[in-house]
């Protein structure tokens, strides 16, 4: 069983959300889904996860923002960035914006996993 870490799903499509959400708590993990990058930052408050999972593309506050407005916060959470895109250089933009992974929809579960493990090592 996996060590418990928080994680947040960031993705407006609900059933992708609800889908991923349900997987990761599974497997063991503590997870819980936004609908959108404003409702993570308005309602997370305090409370600390160990890892974000955002889809890049979504109305408002995209992924990458939210990377950005999270550094300017000085908040050190890894984040996984997904995309069911295709866009040249988005590998390129996430690498530079510090996401721990991009990973493209469908993805399997245990390419997440094999994400967020890697990015919360002691």
């Amino acid at each position: 069983m996996a060590r418990h870490l928080e994680i947040a799903v960031i993705d407006d499509d609900e059933s992708f959300r609800v889908a991923l959400v349900e997987s990761l708590s599974s497997l063991g993990y503590g997870s819980s889904g936004y609908a959108s990058a404003e409702d993570y930052v308005r309602l997370i408050g305090s409370n600390a996860v160990n890892c974000v999972v955002s889809d890049i593309h979504m109305p408002g506050m995209s992924g990458l923002d939210l990377m950005k407005h999270l550094a300017a916060q000085g908040t050190t959470t890894p984040v996984v960035l997904i995309t069911a895109r295709s866009d040249a250089n988005l590998e390129a933009k996430a690498a530079v914006a510090g996401a721990v992974c991009l990973l493209r929809k469908p993805f399997e579960i245990n390419e997440l996993i094999g994400c967020i493990e890697g990015a919360v090592k002691d």
